[in-house]
């Protein structure tokens, strides 16, 4: 593999990476406002821990309906 393949399967990886994190975030915002303010209260203290916790559950979430879809 040449660099420039590595690099584009690479960018290609931290884009879909960033997509993701950021349909979570827009569906936290729409479905949960009350969660998703608290967590922006936390995260502008410097406690980053509930709004990770809020993405996380939303992407697992995602992809457990996906999986069992599938």
């Amino acid at each position: 593999m040449t660099f420039a393949r590595v690099s584009l399967s690479l960018a290609a990886v931290v884009g879909m990476v960033a997509l993701a994190l950021a349909a979570a975030t827009i569906w936290l915002l729409v479905s949960q406002p009350v969660t998703t303010a608290d967590a922006a209260a936390d995260l502008a203290r410097g406690n980053v821990s509930p709004l990770a916790r809020a993405l996380a559950g939303v992407l697992y979430d995602a992809l457990q309906g996906l999986l069992r879809y599938l």
